[in-house]
C-alpha cells in the first residue's frame, strides 16, 4: 500500500497510524481538534488519545479532509459508528473512486440498522463500488496495538480481492491479520460484544461474581449468533476472532470503555454522569438502542440486550434486570 489516509484521530485511528507508519507507509490522519493536529505534527504524539505512544515520522496530521484524502490509495474510517454517515458524506466529494475503503468502526446505526460497511456502501454509492469496501475488526484494544503487543484481527470485505489487500496492508509481526469473507457476521460480532461488555461491567461493578460473568458472556454469544444468523451471517464466524475473541477481550479488559460504563452503573452511577466524564466513546450505548430496535422489529428474543437497554434508557435498576434474567422460563441450552 503506497499511501493511506485515516479519518479520525481517536485512539484506534492513532494506533492504526502507528502500525502503518511502522511499515514505512506514508499516512495522513484527519483530526478535528487543533491540539491533536499540532501534537502529531510537532511532537509525533497524539496528546488526547494514546499520549504515551510515539508516532512514526511518516505520519502527519491535517484538519482538512480534502488534504487528507488527496492522492491516497486507501482510506481508513476510524470514527465512531454513529458519526460515520456524516463524516463519509464529507469525504465523498474528494474521492477519486479507485480507493480501497476500510472501516474499523464497531456498531449499528439507529433507525437504518446498518453496519458500518453498509453505511459506507450507502453513502459512497455512485463514487466507490461496493467491492472496494471492507472492514478490519477483532479483539484489538488500541492501547495494546499502539505498543506493538501481539494482536490478531480479521480483514473482511465484499470481495475476496479487497479482503486480501487489507490483510496485506496491515499485517505485521505483531499484528496478525486473518481473512474472513463473512463481512456481516464479522460486523455483528464487533457491534454486539460492546453491549455484552456493558452487561459484564455491571456484573463486576455490582460484585455478582465470576459465575455470573461466565454465564453472561456465554449467553451473550448466543445472542450474537441469534442476530447474525437471522440476517444471513455464518454461525461459525461467532466462534472466531470477531465473535468469541472480541467478546472475551471487551468483557474482561481494563481498556474496555464499554465495560467501564457498565462497571460504574453496577456501582450505582447514572449513565449521563459516566459519559460526561469520558473523553472517548462507548459504542455499546448507542448500539444497545439500535439492536433493541432491531429485535422489536423482527420479534426476536434478545434478553441480555433488552436488559441492558432498559438499564441504560429506562432507568431500570440493575438488580431488577439481573432478577428478570435469572427467573426467565426454564429452557434447553441448545434452543438459541
Amino acid at each position: 500500500m503506497k499511501k493511506v489516509s485515516i479519518i479520525g484521530a481517536g485512539s484506534f485511528g492513532t494506533a492504526m497510524a502507528v502500525v502503518l507508519g511502522g511499515k514505512k507507509v506514508p499516512v495522513t490522519i484527519w483530526a478535528r481538534e487543533p491540539e491533536v493536529t499540532a501534537g502529531i505534527n510537532k511532537n509525533h504524539v497524539n496528546p488526547e488519545y494514546l499520549p504515551d505512544v510515539s508516532l512514526p515520522k511518516t505520519v502527519v496530521a491535517s484538519d482538512s479532509i480534502e488534504d487528507t484524502i488527496h492522492g491516497m490509495d486507501m482510506v481508513l474510517f476510524a470514527t465512531p459508528s454513529h458519526a460515520l454517515r456524516e463524516v463519509a458524506g464529507k469525504v465523498k466529494p474528494f474521492l477519486k473512486g479507485n480507493e480501497i475503503i476500510v472501516t474499523v468502526s464497531k456498531g449499528i446505526e439507529k433507525d437504518t440498522l446498518m453496519t458500518p460497511s453498509q453505511i459506507l456502501v450507502n453513502v459512497l454509492d455512485g463514487t466507490v463500488l461496493e467491492d472496494q469496501i471492507g472492514v478490519l475488526t477483532g479483539p484489538s484494544h488500541a492501547e495494546e496495538v499502539g505498543k506493538f503487543k501481539p494482536t490478531t484481527v480479521v480483514a473482511s470485505a465484499y470481495s475476496k480481492r479487497v479482503a486480501g489487500i487489507i490483510q496485506e496492508a496491515f499485517m505485521t509481526p505483531m499484528l496478525r491479520v486473518y481473512v474472513n469473507y463473512d463481512i456481516i457476521g464479522a460486523e455483528i460480532g464487533g457491534a454486539l460484544k460492546n453491549i455484552m461488555a456493558i452487561a459484564a461491567g455491571i456484573v463486576d461493578g455490582a460484585e455478582l461474581g465470576d459465575n455470573a460473568k461466565a454465564a453472561l458472556m456465554t449467553r451473550g454469544l448466543h445472542e450474537m449468533k441469534r442476530m447474525g444468523t437471522a440476517i444471513g451471517a455464518s454461525q461459525d464466524t461467532f466462534s472466531g476472532l470477531t465473535g468469541m475473541g472480541d467478546l472475551i477481550v471487551t468483557c474482561t479488559s481494563q481498556h474496555s470503555r464499554n465495560r467501564y460504563v457498565g462497571y460504574n452503573i453496577g456501582q450505582g452511577k447514572k449513565l449521563n454522569e459516566i459519559i460526561s466524564g469520558m473523553n472517548m466513546v462507548a459504542e455499546g450505548v448507542k448500539t444497545a438502542e439500535a439492536v433493541h430496535q432491531w429485535a422489536q422489529r423482527n420479534n426476536i428474543d434478545m434478553p441480555i440486550t433488552e436488559a441492558v437497554y432498559r438499564v441504560l434508557f429506562e432507568n431500570m435498576d440493575p438488580a431488577d434486570a439481573v432478577n428478570e434474567l435469572m427467573t426467565r422460563n426454564a429452557k434447553d441450552e441448545i434452543m438459541i
